[in-house]
Protein backbone atom coordinates (compact mmCIF):
# COMPACT_ATOMS: atom_id res chain seq x y z
CA UNK A 1 0.00 0.00 0.00
CA UNK A 2 2.65 2.27 0.78
CA UNK A 3 4.69 1.81 -2.69
CA UNK A 4 1.34 2.48 -4.52
CA UNK A 5 0.83 5.92 -2.62
CA UNK A 6 4.24 6.88 -3.35
CA UNK A 7 3.40 6.25 -6.72
CA UNK A 8 0.73 8.08 -6.84
CA UNK A 9 2.20 10.92 -5.35
CA UNK A 10 4.71 10.94 -8.45
CA UNK A 11 2.08 10.66 -10.44
CA UNK A 12 -0.03 13.77 -9.34
CA UNK A 13 3.06 15.36 -9.00
CA UNK A 14 3.59 15.07 -12.85
CA UNK A 15 -0.23 15.92 -13.55
CA UNK A 16 0.35 18.80 -11.78
CA UNK A 17 2.82 20.09 -14.69
CA UNK A 18 4.47 23.27 -13.58
CA UNK A 19 7.59 23.44 -15.33
CA UNK A 20 7.54 19.66 -15.95
CA UNK A 21 5.20 18.67 -18.49
CA UNK A 22 1.64 18.56 -20.00
CA UNK A 23 -0.74 15.60 -19.60
CA UNK A 24 -2.85 14.34 -22.00
CA UNK A 25 -5.95 12.42 -21.59
CA UNK A 26 -4.08 11.25 -17.98
CA UNK A 27 -0.58 10.46 -19.00
CA UNK A 28 2.18 11.34 -21.37
CA UNK A 29 2.98 10.43 -24.89
CA UNK A 30 5.97 9.38 -25.74
CA UNK A 31 7.79 10.65 -29.08
CA UNK A 32 7.21 8.70 -32.00
CA UNK A 33 10.63 9.65 -33.17
CA UNK A 34 12.28 9.39 -29.94
CA UNK A 35 13.71 12.66 -30.94
CA UNK A 36 14.82 14.97 -28.09
CA UNK A 37 12.82 17.91 -27.49
CA UNK A 38 14.24 20.92 -27.64
CA UNK A 39 13.76 23.50 -24.63
CA UNK A 40 15.25 27.03 -24.06
CA UNK A 41 17.19 27.56 -20.93
CA UNK A 42 14.19 29.68 -19.47
CA UNK A 43 12.04 26.50 -20.19
CA UNK A 44 14.12 23.55 -18.76
CA UNK A 45 13.14 21.85 -15.72
CA UNK A 46 14.68 21.77 -12.66
CA UNK A 47 17.14 18.78 -12.23
CA UNK A 48 18.36 15.78 -10.04
CA UNK A 49 20.94 13.33 -10.70
CA UNK A 50 20.69 9.71 -11.66
CA UNK A 51 22.54 7.94 -8.56
CA UNK A 52 24.12 4.35 -8.75
CA UNK A 53 23.81 2.84 -5.00
CA UNK A 54 22.22 0.36 -2.70
CA UNK A 55 18.19 1.33 -1.66
CA UNK A 56 17.04 -0.45 1.37
CA UNK A 57 13.09 -0.45 1.49
CA UNK A 58 12.43 0.12 4.85
CA UNK A 59 9.41 0.94 6.99
CA UNK A 60 8.59 2.49 10.55
CA UNK A 61 6.35 0.67 13.06
CA UNK A 62 5.39 1.22 16.18
CA UNK A 63 6.53 -0.95 19.54
CA UNK A 64 6.42 -1.03 23.22
CA UNK A 65 9.47 -1.18 24.92
CA UNK A 66 8.96 -4.08 27.66
CA UNK A 67 10.55 -7.95 29.07
CA UNK A 68 9.97 -11.04 27.67
CA UNK A 69 7.70 -13.97 29.38
CA UNK A 70 4.79 -12.06 31.25
CA UNK A 71 2.88 -13.97 33.50
CA UNK A 72 1.12 -13.76 36.73
CA UNK A 73 2.57 -16.19 39.70
CA UNK A 74 0.05 -18.94 40.67
CA UNK A 75 -0.93 -18.80 44.36
CA UNK A 76 -1.90 -21.53 46.83
CA UNK A 77 -1.23 -19.97 49.85
CA UNK A 78 -4.10 -19.06 52.28
CA UNK A 79 -3.68 -16.26 54.98
CA UNK A 80 -2.76 -12.87 55.14
CA UNK A 81 0.10 -11.25 53.18
CA UNK A 82 2.48 -9.91 55.67
CA UNK A 83 5.50 -8.93 52.60
CA UNK A 84 5.49 -7.69 48.98
CA UNK A 85 8.00 -7.16 47.11
CA UNK A 86 8.65 -3.98 45.24
CA UNK A 87 7.72 -3.59 41.42
CA UNK A 88 11.24 -4.13 39.21
CA UNK A 89 12.45 -6.37 42.01
CA UNK A 90 14.51 -9.21 40.44
CA UNK A 91 13.85 -12.11 42.20
CA UNK A 92 16.07 -15.82 41.29
CA UNK A 93 16.39 -19.16 42.83
CA UNK A 94 15.54 -19.46 46.25
CA UNK A 95 14.50 -15.89 46.72
CA UNK A 96 11.19 -14.83 48.36
CA UNK A 97 8.16 -13.94 46.28
CA UNK A 98 6.25 -12.92 48.73
CA UNK A 99 5.16 -14.04 52.41
CA UNK A 100 1.76 -14.96 53.85
CA UNK A 101 1.69 -15.25 57.37
CA UNK A 102 5.37 -14.17 57.78
CA UNK A 103 6.05 -17.77 55.66
CA UNK A 104 7.85 -17.29 52.34
CA UNK A 105 6.68 -18.47 49.37
CA UNK A 106 10.26 -19.15 47.44
CA UNK A 107 11.19 -19.18 43.85
CA UNK A 108 12.71 -22.27 42.49
CA UNK A 109 13.35 -23.15 38.91
CA UNK A 110 11.57 -25.87 36.56
CA UNK A 111 8.79 -26.01 33.66
CA UNK A 112 6.62 -28.45 35.51
CA UNK A 113 4.03 -26.59 37.93
CA UNK A 114 4.25 -27.51 41.57
CA UNK A 115 0.79 -29.31 41.22
CA UNK A 116 1.00 -31.65 44.08
CA UNK A 117 2.80 -32.25 47.42
CA UNK A 118 6.12 -33.65 47.55
CA UNK A 119 7.30 -36.05 50.42
CA UNK A 120 8.89 -39.47 51.06
CA UNK A 121 6.73 -41.79 49.52
CA UNK A 122 4.91 -39.94 46.27
CA UNK A 123 5.62 -41.29 43.00
CA UNK A 124 8.54 -40.23 40.34
CA UNK A 125 8.18 -37.52 38.60
CA UNK A 126 9.84 -34.84 36.42
CA UNK A 127 8.68 -31.93 39.31
CA UNK A 128 10.72 -34.49 41.86
CA UNK A 129 13.72 -33.89 39.49
CA UNK A 130 13.14 -30.03 39.61
CA UNK A 131 13.14 -29.88 43.71
CA UNK A 132 16.38 -32.32 43.41
CA UNK A 133 18.26 -30.24 40.77
CA UNK A 134 17.03 -26.93 42.91
CA UNK A 135 18.46 -28.20 46.30
CA UNK A 136 21.59 -29.31 44.42
CA UNK A 137 22.30 -26.03 42.95
CA UNK A 138 21.28 -24.08 46.46
CA UNK A 139 23.92 -25.80 48.34
CA UNK A 140 21.94 -28.97 49.46
CA UNK A 141 23.33 -31.92 47.23
CA UNK A 142 25.68 -33.26 49.48
CA UNK A 143 24.52 -37.27 48.97
CA UNK A 144 21.50 -36.21 46.55
CA UNK A 145 21.18 -37.95 43.39
CA UNK A 146 18.74 -36.02 40.94
CA UNK A 147 17.08 -38.77 39.65
CA UNK A 148 13.45 -37.83 39.72
CA UNK A 149 12.83 -40.31 43.02
CA UNK A 150 12.32 -38.56 45.84
CA UNK A 151 14.54 -40.58 48.52
CA UNK A 152 14.96 -40.38 52.67
CA UNK A 153 17.83 -38.42 51.22
CA UNK A 154 16.04 -36.15 49.61
CA UNK A 155 13.58 -35.65 52.83
CA UNK A 156 16.69 -34.88 54.48
CA UNK A 157 17.93 -32.10 51.95
CA UNK A 158 15.03 -30.27 52.36
CA UNK A 159 14.89 -30.18 55.79
CA UNK A 160 18.31 -28.94 55.68
CA UNK A 161 16.73 -26.41 53.81
CA UNK A 162 13.74 -25.63 55.47
CA UNK A 163 15.99 -25.31 58.56
CA UNK A 164 18.34 -22.82 57.06
CA UNK A 165 15.63 -20.78 55.48
CA UNK A 166 13.46 -20.87 59.14
CA UNK A 167 10.57 -22.56 57.74
CA UNK A 168 8.45 -25.05 59.41
CA UNK A 169 11.23 -28.03 59.19
CA UNK A 170 8.34 -30.68 57.68
CA UNK A 171 10.62 -32.70 55.19
CA UNK A 172 7.67 -32.26 52.86
CA UNK A 173 7.47 -29.38 49.77
CA UNK A 174 3.73 -27.75 48.71
CA UNK A 175 2.42 -25.47 46.40
CA UNK A 176 1.79 -23.13 49.13
CA UNK A 177 5.69 -22.95 50.09
CA UNK A 178 7.29 -23.00 46.75
CA UNK A 179 6.29 -21.62 43.10
CA UNK A 180 7.89 -23.39 39.89
CA UNK A 181 8.87 -20.62 36.92
CA UNK A 182 11.26 -21.07 34.67
CA UNK A 183 14.00 -18.77 35.96
CA UNK A 184 15.12 -15.31 37.07
CA UNK A 185 11.57 -13.46 37.76
CA UNK A 186 11.20 -9.17 37.53
CA UNK A 187 8.18 -8.46 39.69
CA UNK A 188 6.33 -5.51 36.87
CA UNK A 189 2.75 -5.67 39.34
CA UNK A 190 1.79 -6.39 42.67
CA UNK A 191 -1.75 -7.50 43.12
CA UNK A 192 -2.18 -6.37 47.11
CA UNK A 193 -0.52 -4.93 49.90
CA UNK A 194 0.46 -5.96 53.38
CA UNK A 195 -2.47 -7.25 55.17
CA UNK A 196 -4.74 -8.21 52.27
CA UNK A 197 -6.18 -11.59 52.79
CA UNK A 198 -4.40 -14.02 50.72
CA UNK A 199 -7.15 -16.66 48.76
CA UNK A 200 -5.69 -19.87 47.26
CA UNK A 201 -6.29 -19.39 43.11
CA UNK A 202 -5.70 -15.31 43.64
CA UNK A 203 -2.45 -14.06 41.97
CA UNK A 204 -0.19 -11.78 44.04
CA UNK A 205 1.84 -10.57 41.75
CA UNK A 206 2.66 -10.19 37.83
CA UNK A 207 6.06 -11.09 37.04
CA UNK A 208 8.38 -10.67 33.92
CA UNK A 209 11.33 -12.42 32.71
CA UNK A 210 14.79 -10.39 32.34
CA UNK A 211 15.42 -10.42 29.39
CA UNK A 212 14.88 -6.50 27.31
CA UNK A 213 11.84 -7.17 24.23
CA UNK A 214 10.26 -4.76 21.82
CA UNK A 215 6.76 -5.95 21.28
CA UNK A 216 5.60 -4.98 17.67
CA UNK A 217 1.48 -5.99 16.85
CA UNK A 218 2.40 -5.76 12.77
CA UNK A 219 -0.42 -5.68 10.14
CA UNK A 220 -0.90 -8.94 8.13
CA UNK A 221 -0.29 -7.06 4.97
CA UNK A 222 3.16 -5.96 6.77
CA UNK A 223 4.12 -9.70 7.90
CA UNK A 224 6.23 -10.07 5.44
CA UNK A 225 8.52 -7.07 7.03
CA UNK A 226 8.99 -9.81 9.71
CA UNK A 227 11.76 -12.46 9.79
CA UNK A 228 13.04 -14.33 12.38
CA UNK A 229 17.03 -13.09 12.69
CA UNK A 230 16.93 -10.25 10.51
CA UNK A 231 18.51 -6.75 11.90
CA UNK A 232 15.98 -3.55 13.21
CA UNK A 233 16.80 -0.37 14.47
CA UNK A 234 14.58 1.20 17.22
CA UNK A 235 14.12 4.61 18.21
CA UNK A 236 14.07 5.19 21.45
CA UNK A 237 12.51 7.96 23.89
CA UNK A 238 14.52 10.82 23.68
CA UNK A 239 16.45 10.06 20.26
CA UNK A 240 18.64 7.42 21.37
CA UNK A 241 18.56 4.23 19.34
CA UNK A 242 19.62 0.94 19.97
CA UNK A 243 20.11 -2.18 17.71
CA UNK A 244 18.53 -5.58 17.55
CA UNK A 245 17.15 -8.66 16.34
CA UNK A 246 13.73 -9.85 15.64
CA UNK A 247 13.81 -13.11 18.12
CA UNK A 248 9.80 -14.28 17.72
CA UNK A 249 7.01 -14.16 15.26
CA UNK A 250 3.42 -15.24 15.63
CA UNK A 251 1.82 -17.25 13.62
CA UNK A 252 -1.58 -16.61 14.61
CA UNK A 253 -3.18 -13.89 13.40
CA UNK A 254 -4.84 -11.81 16.50
CA UNK A 255 -8.09 -9.63 16.29
CA UNK A 256 -8.24 -6.20 18.31
CA UNK A 257 -11.34 -6.51 20.62
CA UNK A 258 -14.29 -4.66 19.58
CA UNK A 259 -16.61 -4.01 22.59
CA UNK A 260 -20.46 -5.35 21.35
CA UNK A 261 -18.84 -5.16 17.19
CA UNK A 262 -17.48 -7.90 15.44
CA UNK A 263 -13.47 -6.97 14.67
CA UNK A 264 -12.49 -6.69 10.63
CA UNK A 265 -10.08 -8.89 9.63
CA UNK A 266 -7.82 -6.05 7.63
CA UNK A 267 -7.27 -4.98 11.67
CA UNK A 268 -5.58 -8.25 12.35
CA UNK A 269 -1.91 -8.43 14.02
CA UNK A 270 1.27 -10.36 14.08
CA UNK A 271 2.93 -10.56 17.24
CA UNK A 272 6.46 -9.59 17.23
CA UNK A 273 9.40 -9.61 19.59
CA UNK A 274 12.45 -8.07 19.13
CA UNK A 275 15.56 -8.43 21.55
CA UNK A 276 18.12 -5.78 21.76
CA UNK A 277 21.60 -5.77 21.43
CA UNK A 278 22.75 -3.23 23.44
CA UNK A 279 20.01 -3.22 27.01
CA UNK A 280 21.44 -0.33 28.89
CA UNK A 281 20.39 2.12 26.55
CA UNK A 282 17.03 1.24 28.01
CA UNK A 283 17.62 1.61 31.96
CA UNK A 284 14.88 3.12 33.46
CA UNK A 285 12.38 2.82 30.60
CA UNK A 286 9.30 0.04 30.78
CA UNK A 287 6.59 -0.19 28.51
CA UNK A 288 7.60 3.10 27.01
CA UNK A 289 6.53 3.82 23.31
CA UNK A 290 9.41 3.40 20.30
CA UNK A 291 9.50 2.93 16.75
CA UNK A 292 11.02 0.00 14.52
CA UNK A 293 12.62 0.75 11.73
CA UNK A 294 11.79 -2.81 9.50
CA UNK A 295 13.60 -3.57 6.24
CA UNK A 296 12.17 -5.79 3.82
CA UNK A 297 14.62 -5.24 0.67
CA UNK A 298 17.65 -4.51 -0.21
CA UNK A 299 18.63 -3.69 -3.78
CA UNK A 300 22.47 -3.12 -4.13
CA UNK A 301 24.40 -1.52 -7.02
CA UNK A 302 21.50 0.30 -8.68
CA UNK A 303 19.98 3.35 -10.21
CA UNK A 304 17.85 5.32 -8.28
CA UNK A 305 16.19 8.78 -9.33
CA UNK A 306 13.85 10.84 -6.85
CA UNK A 307 10.34 9.13 -6.91
CA UNK A 308 9.02 12.56 -8.28
CA UNK A 309 11.21 12.36 -11.53
CA UNK A 310 8.66 9.87 -12.24
CA UNK A 311 6.14 10.50 -15.15
CA UNK A 312 2.75 8.39 -16.32
CA UNK A 313 3.16 7.49 -19.17
CA UNK A 314 -0.12 7.44 -21.30
CA UNK A 315 1.02 4.45 -23.13
CA UNK A 316 1.39 2.59 -19.33
CA UNK A 317 3.66 2.67 -16.73
CA UNK A 318 6.35 5.23 -16.30
CA UNK A 319 9.25 7.50 -17.69
CA UNK A 320 11.71 9.74 -16.90
CA UNK A 321 12.50 13.42 -18.40
CA UNK A 322 16.29 13.22 -19.01
CA UNK A 323 17.80 16.74 -19.30
CA UNK A 324 20.88 16.97 -21.52
CA UNK A 325 22.47 20.67 -22.32
CA UNK A 326 19.34 22.71 -24.15
CA UNK A 327 16.83 19.75 -24.56
CA UNK A 328 14.70 16.84 -22.82
CA UNK A 329 14.20 13.74 -23.72
CA UNK A 330 10.65 11.40 -22.73
CA UNK A 331 12.31 8.17 -22.00
CA UNK A 332 10.34 4.83 -20.42
CA UNK A 333 11.60 3.21 -17.49
CA UNK A 334 11.13 0.23 -15.54
CA UNK A 335 11.08 0.84 -11.66
CA UNK A 336 11.72 -1.34 -8.63
CA UNK A 337 11.54 -0.42 -4.77
CA UNK A 338 10.83 2.96 -3.43
CA UNK A 339 13.07 3.87 -0.22
CA UNK A 340 14.01 6.93 1.38
CA UNK A 341 12.30 9.34 -1.03
CA UNK A 342 14.31 7.44 -4.03
CA UNK A 343 12.79 5.25 -6.62
CA UNK A 344 14.80 1.90 -8.09
CA UNK A 345 14.67 2.81 -12.04
CA UNK A 346 16.41 1.06 -15.33
CA UNK A 347 16.15 0.98 -19.17
CA UNK A 348 15.94 4.08 -20.97
CA UNK A 349 19.55 4.39 -21.32
CA UNK A 350 19.84 5.35 -18.22
CA UNK A 351 23.49 5.97 -16.75
CA UNK A 352 25.17 7.06 -13.15
CA UNK A 353 25.19 11.11 -13.33
CA UNK A 354 22.58 11.50 -16.06
CA UNK A 355 20.32 14.83 -14.96
CA UNK A 356 16.30 13.77 -14.53
CA UNK A 357 13.49 16.16 -14.67
CA UNK A 358 11.92 17.01 -11.36
CA UNK A 359 9.02 19.72 -10.41
CA UNK A 360 10.38 23.55 -9.41
CA UNK A 361 10.17 23.61 -5.97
Amino acid sequence: MRRVAVIAVAVALAAGGGAMAVVLSGGLALPGSGAPAQATGARLPATAAVKRGDLVDQQTVSGTLGYTGERTVPNNAAGTLTWLPPAGRLIGRGGTLYEVDRRPVVLMYGTTPMYRTLEYGVSDGPDVRQLEENLKKLGYGDGLTVDGHFSPTTSTRVLEWQADEGLAETGTVTSAGVVFLPGKVRVKQVGGASGDPSRAGKPVLTVTGTRRVVHVDLDVADQQLARRGRSVTVELPGGASAKGKISEVGTVAQLPSASGQQADPQDATITTEITLSDAKKTRGLDQAPVSVDLQSETRENVLSVPVEALLALRESGYGVQIVQDSTVKLVPVQIGIFAGGRVEVSGGGLAEGMKVGVPTS
